[in-house]
């Protein structure tokens, strides 16, 4: 029976993009029932074969206020691992293991004293660390980016996989915090930030700012990233596949095309000065 992500969200509220586009890539799947509302887990498939898609969305009675407008927050993260360490339990014994995609639509981590009194840390890291080790057991980790991945919420879910795949749209965006944080924190207003964003693309915002510092394996443009229509899902399942091809042929190396970028060649001389010291 197709699965239904809508659950989370009242008449009052419209569906997020994590919502729309999980449910586009994996009608038919089977949702994973009994978990935390907020993360979405279905099984579907991915090139004719099984897969799991993941996505944080929105959740307007999660007993954690901020986060419930789709932020990472203490229960996501763990929830997270939990979606992510079953695949791997699942496929222990199987020589080829099942692709993981992370639908990123993160608006932020869930600030808030109970959040950091309560280890909010050690949730993300655990996620973080849960997609880290799937990728080093051979499991194939894409992320597709679809609307915001900010700050430690994309670091927890998405920044962890073997190509990360964005939307061209105005409205996907990767950076460290929101725009009116990271002026108070550089004491600029808004205008000065964009202003200077312009200049310096890891300060901007944009998706293709981002894409010029070599992290993304491939932008992709679509007509209607909100409301995608079947040529729109036709080209991200295409993209998908093309993904997994590429890191099943090169599992070993899977970070190299990112190191590979002109623009990550200062990170390639740290890098490499850093392993001449570890060994010496």
């Amino acid at each position: 029976m197709p699965h239904d992500t809508s659950t989370t969200t009242g008449p009052e509220h419209k569906p997020s993009r994590g919502q729309i586009w999980i449910a586009a890539l994996t009608a038919g799947g089977h949702a994973i029932s009994g978990r935390l509302p907020s993360v979405v887990a279905v099984d579907s498939t991915l090139a004719d074969a099984p897969a799991r898609y993941i996505a944080v969305v929105p959740d307007p009675s999660n007993p954690f206020p901020r986060a419930r407008n789709g932020e990472v927050g203490l229960l996501e993260g763990w929830s997270l691992a939990q979606a992510v360490r079953e695949v791997m339990t699942e496929d222990a014994d199987h020589a080829l293991k099942r692709p993981i995609v992370a639908i990123v639509d993160v608006v932020s981590q869930a600030y808030g004293r109970r959040e950091e009194a309560f280890g909010i840390h050690q949730a993300l890291a655990g996620a973080a660390a849960a997609y880290a080790e799937a990728r080093q057991a051979g499991h194939p980790v894409i992320a597709l980016l679809v609307g915001k991945a900010m700050s430690g919420a994309f670091l927890a879910h998405g920044y962890q996989a073997n190509r990360l795949v964005a939307l061209d749209d105005a409205e996907v965006s990767v950076h460290a915090m929101g725009k009116e944080a990271a002026a108070r924190i550089t004491q600029r207003s808004v205008t000065q930030l964009e202003a200077l964003a312009a200049e310096i693309a890891p300060m901007a915002y944009d998706i293709a700012s981002y894409a010029s510092l070599g992290l993304l394996w491939r932008l992709l443009r679509v007509q209607h990233a909100g409301a995608p229509t079947p040529a729109d899902i036709a080209a991200a399942r295409s993209t998908l596949e093309e993904a997994l091809a590429d890191i099943r042929a090169d599992p070993e190396t899977g970070l190299e095309s990112r190191r590979g970028h002109p623009g990550r060649q200062m990170s390639n001389r740290v890098r490499a000065r850093l392993q001449e010291l570890w060994a010496e």
